[in-house]
C-alpha cells in the first residue's frame, strides 16, 4: 500500500499558477473581439449599400410595383440582409445588388443590376422573385 506523503501542519499545500484560467480568458476576449469586429464590418457594409440611391431605387419600384403588392401583400418592406456590389468611378458606376422583402402574403427577393451614368442609375435588370410564383420584371409594364 502506497501512502502520500502529506505536508507537515502549518504549512500551506503549493498553489496553482493559474496560467491556465488567464490563457482562458485571453482566448474569449481574442473570440468577442473579432466577432464584435466582424458585425460592424458588416453593419458598414450594409449600411453604405442602403443609403445607394441604386439600392433606394430597387427598393421603391418594388414597393410600389402592383404585381408585387399583388403577390407579397401590403406594405412590401425589405429585409436587413444584403449582398451584392455598388462601384462608383467618379460620374459612372455599375451594381449588382440582392435583398429580401416581405408582406404580408409572403416573402421575395429583389435582384437589380444597374449601370450608372451621369444621369443617374440605369436598370438593366430588375426582377421580384416571390417565394411562391414566377419572378416579376418590375423594369416591364
Amino acid at each position: 500500500m502506497t501512502v502520500t506523503p502529506q505536508p507537515p501542519p502549518g504549512v500551506a499545500p503549493p498553489k496553482k499558477s493559474g496560467c491556465l484560467k488567464w490563457g482562458i480568458i485571453g482566448c474569449l476576449t481574442v473570440i468577442v473581439l473579432g466577432v464584435i469586429g466582424c458585425v460592424a464590418i458588416a453593419l458598414i457594409v450594409f449600411g453604405a449599400i442602403k443609403s445607394s440611391d441604386v439600392y433606394k431605387g430597387a427598393r421603391d419600384n418594388a414597393r410600389k410595383d402592383p404585381r408585387v403588392i399583388q403577390a407579397l401583400g401590403s406594405p412590401v418592406e425589405p429585409g436587413w440582409w444584403i449582398k451584392g456590389n455598388v462601384n462608383v468611378h467618379d460620374h459612372t458606376g455599375e451594381a449588382d445588388i440582392e435583398f429580401p422583402v416581405s408582406g404580408p402574403k409572403g416573402h421575395g427577393r429583389v435582384h437589380a443590376v444597374a449601370e450608372r451614368e451621369s444621369g443617374g442609375w440605369h436598370y438593366t435588370e430588375l426582377t421580384v422573385t416571390p417565394e411562391h410564383g414566377p419572378p416579376i420584371d418590375v423594369l416591364k409594364p
